[in-house]
């Protein structure tokens, strides 16, 4: 039955602005791409916002809207795109050494792509080792910084014209870290920001400076930034949504597709080796150990949850799972992975899976991050998402889903889809869908 239940949204009125820190491979792959499809160039392939449809009510209905036309998303044409990066290049030149697109595509949005200037970013070299910035800001304290990005905010707010705001990392992965004291309190990182604790992170710093503009926050990278209590109290004191984190593309893409298909036939797991190949600047961040680490923790998350060895002990405790990631510069933003498996089935007979996939990082990413701005900003014209602050529904797109304090995540992509469509459901007013479908045999 459907709720009926009327569910306030604002309409998507005046035009959103997309902020994001780190104007490189995957941002200028989004813009690009915005760009193209509005120029109807090409299709935006892989956005499930902008080609994805959900069923409503019985299959017999045979009511498929897309989700674009069933629930209020921004329309492309209203996105105005800006960022920071420790590199001057404007997103043409950027693109172009990202070497993601062909320069012919890149040629015919030119005009659109050399206004797009980022402004000087917060760094900290530190953080990301093998990267040199020469665009950075100067500041006497982290929240001097702070500041200076809450200004570059409100004046790009100003300059565009724009009614709402969405920021999206986009930038290379952190060093590890474990969460601190630091991070516990919103009184406790406002004295860290004051006093330069070296616990705080410029990413960190950019969710701050964003939170306290009443922007809302996407983690697309694995380190710890807006997933601590101290960023949760500030989202939730302003009611504005946080997400992350680690978009799932690749490797782990493919592990969310395979794991609970040997869970549901359960078939039982001895050992999963993954290794990859990766020439971008993710791929020269990641050379460092300890920036690996955060991505090493983010990577092997996904199986614990899914296969539940706890609950099936005979088929999965004590299974091996190792991750590899190797700078190698020819590739470029071309990723290949190479999984092996080792299984076994009845009576405990051994079995092997093995996938060898090349993927295209960026073009992977993109309309990952246009889904999440456009649904985000959804969820921050919704008084009812924006007060619950953590968006778990959009853990479809996110490696290491954020989660309500104590409650683990669900990793599983069909479930993890699933909790999207029914949360669109709810939000119209439509029946959520189990998929029991005994009312058809009666």
């Amino acid at each position: 039955m459907a709720t009926n239940e009327v569910i306030e949204i604002a309409k998507p009125e005046g035009k959103l602005g997309v902020l994001i820190p780190g104007v490189g491979a995957v941002a200028t792959t989004l813009m690009a791409g915005v760009e193209a499809v509005r120029r109807k160039l090409a299709l935006p392939i892989g956005s499930l916002t902008q080609m994805g449809t959900v069923r409503l009510g019985k299959r017999t209905d045979k009511r498929i809207p897309k989700i674009k036309d069933f629930v209020p998303l921004a329309d492309l044409k209203d996105l105005v795109f800006g960022g920071w990066d420790i590199f001057p290049d404007n997103a043409y030149e950027a693109g172009l050494k990202a070497g993601v697109l062909e320069k012919s595509l890149l040629d015919k949005v030119k005009g659109f792509l050399v206004k797009i200037k980022p402004m000087p970013a917060a760094f900290e070299q530190r953080w990301v080792k093998n990267l040199h910035g020469t665009h950075i800001k100067k500041f006497k304290t982290k929240m001097d910084l702070a500041e200076q990005l809450m200004d570059d905010v409100e004046n790009f707010r100003k300059k565009n014209r724009v009614a709402r705001l969405v920021m999206i990392w986009c930038g290379s992965t952190e060093v590890y870290i474990k969460e601190r004291p630091v991070h516990r309190s919103l009184a406790a990182f406002e004295e860290g920001l004051q006093k330069n604790n070296p616990s705080i992170a410029p990413s960190m710093v950019y969710a701050y400076a964003a939170l306290k503009s009443g922007v809302p926050f996407i983690n697309g990278a694995p380190h710890l930034c807006v997933d601590t209590p101290a960023m949760f109290e500030l989202a939730k004191q302003n009611s504005v949504p946080i997400a992350g984190k680690d978009y799932k593309s690749g490797q782990t893409f493919m592990k969310t597709l395979l794991a609970p298909g040997l869970k549901a036939r359960l078939l039982g797991l001895k050992g999963w080796f993954s290794t990859n190949i990766l020439g971008n600047r993710d791929g020269e961040v990641l050379d460092d150990p300890e920036a690996f680490r955060t991505k090493e923790e983010s990577k092997l998350s996904v199986l614990e949850y899914i296969i539940q060895p706890d609950l099936y002990p005979q088929l999965y405790k004590g299974y091996f799972h190792k991750v590899r990631i190797n700078y190698y510069p020819p590739r470029g933003d071309n990723k290949e992975s190479w999984d092996n498996l080792d299984i076994f089935g009845w009576l405990g007979y051994p079995m092997q899976i093995k996938v060898n996939a090349l993927f295209r990082d960026s073009i992977l990413a993109a309309p990952m991050a246009l889904d999440l701005v456009l649904f985000t900003d959804l969820a921050q014209r919704t008084p009812v998402l924006a007060r619950k602050v953590i968006q778990e529904w959009l853990s479809f797109y996110f490696k290491s889903p954020m989660t309500a304090p104590k409650l683990y995540p669900e990793h599983d992509i069909f479930i993890q889809l699933m909790k999207l469509k029914n949360t669109l459901r709810y939000l119209r007013g439509e029946e959520l869908i189990t998929h029991l479908g005994l009312e058809y045999y009666d």
